[in-house]
């Protein structure tokens, strides 16, 4: 006599992962709810805003880890022992209260899983998604950064300044500051573009990625140099009507653009010239390469 089945056998055979997710999603549902109201509220700290490209990368990063599931079940059951040295060092970050520590036990803990259960076979075919979660992760490296934004912030002020001279305005440039009339416009490290650096260089690896361009070293090269261009760029016209503004006396206009939704148009706009940037690359190398054999013929 054949007894009951308590639950349907696809379940039977994957509890054990049911049972993990599960786990999971009861620990990190909350910090993840957590980043999404601070980034789309701008309520987080400034220095964990700069990872606000999370909003689209962390989707990102399950859209592909959901498309590799096949290959995942298809992989052999190889425990790796760093499995679980970074399994323990995610649940103390995760207990320790401490935010840094617990935002990166993220990524810590889904790379713990992938060793334990998979191997190294696991990590590499997890190995992108991985990328983009730890790239996403909220954490304080922007703040060490930021001493070291002094260069740029001149070469910005400078540029302004020059730009801003060619239109006839009268301003003086004395390190990082601008002056304009009575007026004091200081390129600050949050003005500096690194946060919008940070985003478009994220966005272009999402490009990469997505077109399978980043197989290519010198595809990916070219993007990612264009990328950091258009950024800095863009940054610098960006602090130049900032200055016309506030040198102006156009009080409203500054904060549109400095903190309201005309900066976040603004960087969006800068965002979006990344794709027909990515087409063009792609179709000029793939043209490159394809010449030669046409000549040929």
């Amino acid at each position: 006599m054949q007894t009951p089945r308590k639950f349907p056998i696809a379940i039977e055979q994957n509890l054990l992962t049911i049972a993990i997710a599960a786990l999971i999603f009861l620990m990190y549902a909350p910090l993840i709810i957590y980043w999404y109201d601070g980034w789309l509220n701008k309520s987080i700290s400034i220095e964990h805003e700069y990872f606000s490209h999370g909003i689209i990368g962390l989707p990102f990063a399950g859209y592909i880890a959901w498309n590799n599931r096949q290959k995942w079940e298809n992989l052999p059951d190889i425990s790796h022992p760093l499995g679980g040295v970074l399994l323990g060092i995610a649940g103390v970050w995760y207990i320790s209260g401490i935010p840094d520590l617990i935002n990166l036990s993220f990524p810590i803990i889904l790379a713990g899983i992938c060793l334990w259960f998979k191997g190294i076979p696991g990590l590499k075919l997890m190995g992108m998604p991985l990328l983009f979660i730890l790239l996403a992760s909220p954490n304080y490296i922007p703040y060490l950064i930021e001493p070291y934004a002094l260069p740029i912030q001149k070469f910005i002020a400078t540029v302004a300044g020059f730009i801003l001279t060619q239109l006839n305005m009268e301003v003086i440039v004395e390190q990082i500051y601008l002056y304009v009339g009575d007026r004091i416009v200081e390129v600050a490290p949050h003005c500096a573009g690194l946060k919008m650096l940070f985003t478009s260089l994220y966005v272009s690896l999402m490009l990469l990625y997505w077109t399978g361009a980043i197989a290519s070293r010198a595809k990916t090269i070219f993007l990612l140099v264009s990328t950091v261009l258009i950024s800095v760029s863009a940054n610098i016209v960006r602090n130049t009507v900032l200055t016309i503004f506030h040198g102006t006396g156009q009080d409203e206009a500054f904060h549109w653009l400095h903190d309201g939704w005309g900066g976040d148009m603004y960087s969006a706009c800068t965002l979006i010239l990344l794709f027909p940037i990515m087409n063009w690359i792609d179709d000029y190398f793939t043209n490159s390469v394809d010449s030669p054999n046409e000549s040929d013929t």
